[in-house]
């Protein structure tokens, strides 16, 4: 990097607007910001009072006339006008020390399955922050580039990205998505089937972080050599007092079986559709894991016993899709060619 100003201001920025959590790249310094996609606003207004890390510490836990909220839910623009108010919070948090002309150019992942008014819903958000540009760019394609993968090649790519909201699984090759499969089943569905199997087999009732944060202690798709068990506090449901009860891994892995058998069948569907011509490629390629599903334990042991083939997970899954966006900003030749081909 340059000493002088313009080597020091970079006016590309790529945004995982996600919707567990937004990841902000910054050409030349790398992801610059990680918080949770929640924005904190008094209760009947519009009127944001935290964002991010501030706002999530408030889910479940506000008086009256505060309300925390997730604006974006399935990979989509839920509250557009909480989503505006958020974005610039996170553009105006990683530009701050440039000055007041600075306009950056923007590139946003977007789920491959979403319709044009969403596509159009995502862009006119980061125009209001005051970008100079706004691109878009299918969020299985940014985490193939950001883990890596030789999306160039003549050969077949297969990435399986695991959001809060969707899961992204597409087949890549010479930099074009040969087939893709988005689901709205993801990380936030894994919550929400726990706090379900909380509710049904012990008449408890858990928030959603709690939720969460079982997922991540103890969760897995695959039995695993050595289970655990946690305490979990909630509310009893014929009570309405507090509670405490023990739960095991297995509990865990059995209340998430529904929605994992989601994201395995729309892998399955995937692989049915890949060119003979490419499907060799995959056998010794395998499939590639992103996103923060990817680091649910066991994960790789259930899809190669479904599928068959090599699973490998990335390295940092969480940050594929903000690494992918920062990369091809740097690349305006592959950007060009990849609008190209989606208008082709």
């Amino acid at each position: 990097m340059t000493g002088n100003l313009f080597g020091v201001i970079s006016n590309d920025i790529g945004i995982d607007l996600g919707t567990a959590n937004t990841l902000v790249y910054v050409r030349d310094q790398g992801i610059v910001l990680r918080e949770p996609s929640v924005v904190a606003v008094k209760s009947g207004t519009n009127t944001v009072l935290a964002v991010g890390d501030d706002a999530k510490r408030m889910l479940g836990r506000t008086p009256g006339n505060i309300v925390a909220i997730r604006p974006l839910r399935d990979g989509v623009i839920a509250d557009f006008e909480v989503t505006e108010a958020m974005l610039k919070h996170f553009v105006r948090k990683v530009t701050q020390k440039r000055p007041f002309f600075f306009r950056p150019r923007i590139m946003i992942a977007v789920p491959s399955g979403i319709t044009e008014v969403e596509k159009r819903a995502v862009k006119e958000s980061a125009a209001a922050t005051g970008a100079k540009e706004v691109h878009l760019i299918e969020e299985p394609m940014a985490a193939a580039i950001g883990v890596g993968l030789p999306v160039q090649d003549a050969a077949a790519n297969m990435i399986v990205d695991i959001g809060g909201g969707t899961t992204e699984v597409a087949i890549i090759s010479l930099s074009g998505i040969v087939y893709s499969r988005s689901v709205r089943v993801a990380g936030d569905k894994l919550d929400e089937s726990i706090i379900q199997y909380m509710r049904r087999a012990y008449n408890l009732v858990i928030g959603e972080r709690t939720a969460e944060e079982m997922k991540i202690r103890m969760g897995s798709a695959y039995p695993q050599k050595k289970e655990t068990s946690v305490e979990v506090k909630g509310r009893d449901l014929v009570a309405g007092l507090p509670k405490t009860i023990t739960v095991t891994s297995s509990e865990i892995r059995e209340a998430m079986l529904d929605p994992l058998n989601v994201i395995i069948e729309s892998v399955r569907a995937t692989l049915e559709r890949c060119p003979p011509e490419l499907s060799g490629d995959l056998v010794d390629r395998g499939i590639m894991l992103a996103g923060g599903g990817a680091l649910l334990r066991g994960l790789d042991q259930l899809l190669t016993k479904e599928t068959g083939l090599p699973i490998h997970v990335a390295e940092d899954p969480l940050s594929a899709v903000a690494e992918g966006c920062g990369k091809v900003l740097m690349e305006l030749d592959f950007l060009k060619k990849m609008s190209r081909t989606a208008k082709a």
